[in-house]
């Protein structure tokens, strides 16, 4: 436990992931002729400024056309390219859902979908702008790989991952500035989970922000002799089956961790999968059928109950379980 205290102490370095996809679609673009970003009007938001500067003839501004933009995106992609469409993702989904099903995902066409700005954790900009449902509109549309990165150095190994393979790709992430879970040098795979910590009590997973508060939550859990693990899980579809069974036959008890309704989001698709393999007491931390407001970003993860105080208490509830 010394060890995993330290390693949060450690995590003091912030950085937002919306830089990390600006950094690293960049870095790509140099490499890669066929990458083109697309904006809608949301260029210095999503970090991809500098990418239009140092290469303008790859980079499409569509305005306020979220719909108009997927759809271009869709043209690029079957004619080779692999475009990158930089968004909000309260519009990218929400605003392009035909699009998106239609146009990228039936003809299984080689978009990346880039959301920003994910979550109650981005804040003041209010319940118009706070995402709290786009996994579960995503993952509801057949063939589309969805990644939630924890951090800047994730981020930016998920965009490559994402530049690499052929494929509908939705990438969501919030706002803000935000500790460093992984480094330049952590692994990545495409459908696989990050194990943080091994535990004997129970397993807390979480993606995005969330991974940080579960770290914090099983520090405070083992004050109270409670051995929680955690995993972050960055790629949310495909579900990292085979690690998800094993917790669950070893330690027997989840809380699942995220900003996010609670309705079609990670913790729908690990209580789906495990409902017919391996059923077990789960906790959901997640926000549950509301909407969010405006407000300062901390204040908000404590008034939706997403904190790590909530994390610890779903700890303390699934011990009171049995499967």
């Amino acid at each position: 436990m010394k060890n995993l205290q330290s390693e949060i102490k450690n995590l003091q370095l912030k950085m937002s992931c919306r830089q990390g996809y600006g950094d690293e679609i960049l870095a790509l673009a140099k490499k890669n002729k066929k990458i083109i970003v697309l904006s809608a009007d949301l260029m210095d938001s999503l970090r991809v400024a500098e990418f239009k500067k140092k290469f303008p003839n790859k980079f499409l501004e569509m305005g306020v056309s979220e719909a108009n933009m997927i759809s271009v995106a869709a043209g690029l992609a079957l004619e080779g390219f692999v475009p990158f469409t930089s968004s909000f993702a309260v519009f990218t989904p929400n605003q392009a859902v035909s699009q998106i099903r239609v146009s990228v995902a039936y003809n299984k066409a080689n978009v990346k979908i880039v959301g920003s700005h994910a979550g109650v954790s981005i804040g003041a900009d209010g319940a118009t702008h706070q995402a709290l449902e786009d996994i579960a509109i995503m993952r509801a549309i057949p063939g589309v790989t969805i990644f939630a990165p924890a951090d800047y150095w994730q981020t930016r190994r998920a965009v490559r991952a994402a530049a690499k393979m052929n494929g509908p790709v939705y990438i969501r992430f919030g706002r803000g500035d935000i500790e460093q879970i992984t480094n330049e040098k952590t692994p990545f795979k495409i459908g696989e989970a990050q194990i943080l910590k091994k535990g004997k009590s129970g397993t807390i997973i979480a993606h995005g922000e969330s991974v940080h508060r579960a770290l914090l939550a099983v520090a405070e859990l083992a004050k109270e002799k409670l051995d929680f693990g955690v995993v972050n899980l960055p790629t949310i579809k495909p579900l990292d089956e085979k690690t998800i069974l094993n917790l669950a036959r070893k330690t027997k008890r989840f809380v699942i961790a995220e900003d996010h309704q609670l309705t079609g989001g990670l913790g729908s698709a690990v209580a789906e999968f495990l409902a017919e393999k391996y059923a077990i007491p789960m906790e959901f931390v997640a926000i549950r059928d509301k909407f969010g407001e405006s407000g300062e970003a901390e204040k908000l993860v404590k008034k939706y109950h997403i904190d790590t105080e909530d994390i610890v208490e779903a700890g303390k509830r699934v011990m009171g379980r049995k499967r």
